[in-house]
């Protein structure tokens, strides 16, 4: 949509390495490359101690990168940092072909799988947002958003024109996201009356987090081994679960320097994420900057707000290193960790008592008796969606069978007067003995 060209496939490879770079980040820049479609003809490396204020590197790899794309016929050069507007014009003008930086790429692939409505108008955001401070042709066609005759004022610039309707479209953009995301806040609550607890799959893109959601699920979320193969959250009921109905959520795999467009275009797609009761955070067990990637991923949790959710690492992949499957638990006897293969099945009985277990404690899944002057408690569980089933008593009193997540119940039991009595000793404490033999 953006392409200032005709848009080709062959591209060179511009990779300024620094101190801190890290020992994968050329492959990873690559996969990232070939997802988005790009047949790679050569690479040019340039050590750097800080960037070049004209070209990000030096002189002398431009023109190298130039003698290359040259010789190769490439259509464009793929440069694996982000660009200001004028390296990335200079770096156009001496290799006379596209010049698209890293946030551009990952933009790019991200405009190629967005499937749905909402993954659409949050791609095109990120990318206005992005390409607004990148102006230098080929932007009239937004005229096409709102009718170009008058919209011109006296003395205008084309840059200015380009400007406005840039903006414009953003707010357009920004209105239609606002109504989905109040349709999905309406959604969500309609399942958190269900009183489903929400499970979301996390972790880097390509560890197998697909794959996964359709083991636990039995949906046929597509399975490719590229990077940002899912975009576009899926949610699904998950099978063979001991505790009751459980959802599971697979969400778009992270990446490292993840361009802070794409984290605030996608917030309501990584709300699943936030609103969750319980991650997996999926890691390639085979991967050997795990690690490194672990902490990616927790650094984009906790930029949205997700980092105080309870955790299960779920090291995927172990049938390509010969590892068994294996629960770790803390000192609580809570699993923390589950090895397993998506792929074959193996760990995922293991893994669904793992959540079973964690989903288990953290909600309160009980019996409640509540009288006449509990009534404010009562309609309050039922506004909250908790109440799964109702029972009068010989005495007349309520009897509810409840499922609310612990903090919820800590809340109530902090209500003043009867109220807080009854949460005190029912939600937080042993359902009463009479209780048991009634239900």
């Amino acid at each position: 949509m953006f392409d200032r060209a005709e848009r080709g496939d062959r591209a060179v490879i511009l990779h300024p390495e620094f101190r801190l770079t890290g020992p994968d980040a050329l492959d990873e820049f690559q996969e990232l490359a070939r997802s988005a479609g790009a047949e790679i003809t050569g690479i040019v490396t340039a050590p750097r101690d800080r960037p070049d204020a004209r070209f990000f590197v030096g002189s002398g790899k431009i023109e190298e990168l130039a003698e290359l794309v040259e010789e190769t016929g490439a259509d464009l050069v793929l440069v694996s940092q982000s660009l200001s507007a004028v390296q990335e014009r200079n770096i156009e003008k001496a290799c006379s072909c596209r010049v698209l930086d890293r946030a551009t790429l990952i933009l790019d692939i991200f405009a190629q799988r967005a499937q749905s409505y909402e993954g659409k108008l949050q791609v095109e955001l990120a990318q206005l947002r992005h390409l607004s401070t990148r102006l230098v042709r080929g932007w009239t066609h937004l005229e096409r958003q709102k009718g170009g005759i008058g919209l011109r004022g006296p003395g205008e610039t084309q840059l200015e024109t380009d400007r406005r309707l840039i903006g414009v479209r953003i707010r357009q953009l920004k209105t239609r996201l606002d109504k989905v995301a109040r349709q999905r806040d309406q959604s969500r609550r309609q399942r958190q009356r269900s009183r489903a607890p929400l499970v979301a799959l996390v972790g880097y893109t390509n560890a197998g987090k697909s794959t996964l959601f359709n083991k636990l699920t039995g949906a046929s979320v597509g399975e490719e081994d590229m990077l940002f193969a899912t975009l576009d959250p899926t949610v699904r009921r998950m099978e063979g679960m001991h505790c009751g109905e459980v959802l599971l959520a697979d969400t778009v795999g992270f990446v490292s320097d993840l361009p802070h467009e794409l984290i605030a275009a996608f917030r309501a797609t990584l709300q699943e994420a936030r609103e969750a009761d319980l991650l997996l955070h999926v890691s390639d067990v085979s991967d050997p900057y795990r690690m490194e990637r672990q902490q990616d991923v927790e650094d984009v949790l906790e930029s949205i707000g997700a980092d105080q959710i309870p955790v299960i690492r779920v090291y995927n992949k172990i049938d390509r290193n010969g590892q068994e499957v294996s629960r770790n638990e803390d000192e609580n006897g809570m699993p923390v960790s589950v090895s397993i293969s998506a792929r074959t099945g193996e760990g995922i009985e293991q893994l669904r008592e793992s959540i079973s277990d964690r989903l288990s404690s953290e909600r309160i899944n009980r019996w409640i008796e509540l009288r006449g002057k509990d009534g404010k408690l009562r309609a309050q569980l039922f506004e909250l969606g908790v109440v799964s089933e109702e029972r009068i008593a010989e005495n007349g009193s309520w009897m509810l069978h409840v499922d609310v997540p612990k903090e919820t119940a800590e809340r109530l039991a902090r209500l003043p007067g009867s109220e807080g009595d009854v949460a005190r000793e029912q939600l937080l404490g042993s359902e009463p003995g009479h209780l048991k033999a009634t239900a």
